[in-house]
């Protein structure tokens, strides 16, 4: 027995992850035995693009879409994927979803399956569907998702978490991790072998690491306080001086107990960890680009001691330094 499954599409959704989540789908059951000589197997998955009204629609990147039908046309679905959103992180979701999140908080409530692929947590949130489960979501939009639903338990460096009884919501963390999603639901409905099959047809390497090393961390949330904002723009310079954080509350001319208070209040960080974060961003950028060693970079980014600077490092961004430098190193063009 197939699964019916829907993949909702929108105007603010993109092309590549909504057609590839369609095309990886379709493809259960019928390539690996097209490539071997075999005959096909009946689908696992009976995949179809539905929008709320079922009418053609220009996505996001200018592409013309027609979708297959109606959210509410039957089949009622077994499994629904919501692709990615484009979504100012900083703000709420648009009212036009609110007829969607309805949609998916009764489909939930009669059985069906819900996913989510990158910021498409958002529209989860807002259906009531993450309410006390963990969660992840593109690390761009861990904040949206944890200030609009506060009751999520947000897990920012997961690529997937499969949470409720029955696992019956799946969220996958950034836009690429929709292959991670495609993996776990074939090897959950069709078997390990058919997703090892999947893997190597599109050559898919599972995102085992977590997300952390493709975050940028030094994001942040916007606030009004321009003298907390005068000591982020200090910090970013003078991030690698010896205790920064002192140095902040003289220039704001506080006692530095009372300053962590309202910086934490303004960015939801405390100025440590604040700064911190900013060391290993330039961290970051300096194992991407440099030949210095980690003990060079250490001491330039403001840590005496590298064990304490790797520490750090592994703790932020989920591998180690040496990792991390392998990982982007490889993306430099070979010089001839």
């Amino acid at each position: 027995m197939s699964l019916n499954t829907t993949v909702i599409g929108t105007r603010l959704t993109g092309t590549s992850v909504l057609f590839s989540i369609l095309d990886v789908l379709a493809s259960v059951g019928r390539d690996w035995e097209m490539l071997h000589g075999l005959p096909a197997q009946s689908p696992v998955f009976q995949v179809s693009l539905r929008t709320l009204d079922g009418a053609p629609y220009w996505d996001v990147n200018g592409r013309k879409i027609t979708p297959d039908g109606k959210l509410t046309e039957a089949p009622e679905p077994d499994l629904i994927i919501v692709s990615d959103l484009h979504l100012d992180p900083n703000g709420h979701l648009p009212e036009e979803f609110n007829p969607v999140a309805d949609w998916l908080s009764e489909a939930y409530a009669r059985g069906a399956i819900v996913t989510s692929v990158c910021s498409g947590s958002i529209l989860l949130g807002a259906a009531g569907l993450l309410d006390g489960k963990e969660a992840t979501t593109h690390w761009g939009y861990a904040d949206m998702l944890g200030r609009n639903f506060p009751k999520v338990k947000v897990c920012r460096e997961r690529i997937l978490v499969a949470a409720g009884e029955g696992h019956q919501v799946v969220t996958a963390g950034g836009a690429s991790a929709w292959a991670d999603l495609m993996l776990y639901l074939i090897g959950r409905f069709a078997g390990t072998e058919e997703a090892r099959r999947i893997a190597k047809i599109y050559l898919i390497d599972p995102h085992d690491q977590g997300q952390l090393t493709y975050a940028s961390l030094a994001s942040g949330r916007q606030h009004d306080d321009q003298l907390i904002a005068e000591a982020q723009v200090w910090a970013a310079r003078n991030y690698h001086r010896s205790s920064p954080v002192t140095a902040m509350a003289v220039m704001a001319q506080m006692t530095e107990r009372g300053f962590l208070r309202r910086f934490r209040k303004a960015t939801g960080q405390a100025p440590a960890d604040y700064v911190q974060t900013l060391r290993v961003e330039e961290a970051k950028q300096l194992l991407e680009t440099t030949a210095m060693s980690i003990e060079e970079i250490s001491a330039e980014v403001g840590y005496t001691e590298p064990s304490s600077f790797r520490s750090a490092f592994r703790k932020r961004v989920g591998t180690s330094a040496s990792a991390y430098r392998k990982k982007w190193q490889a993306l430099v063009p070979v010089s001839s």
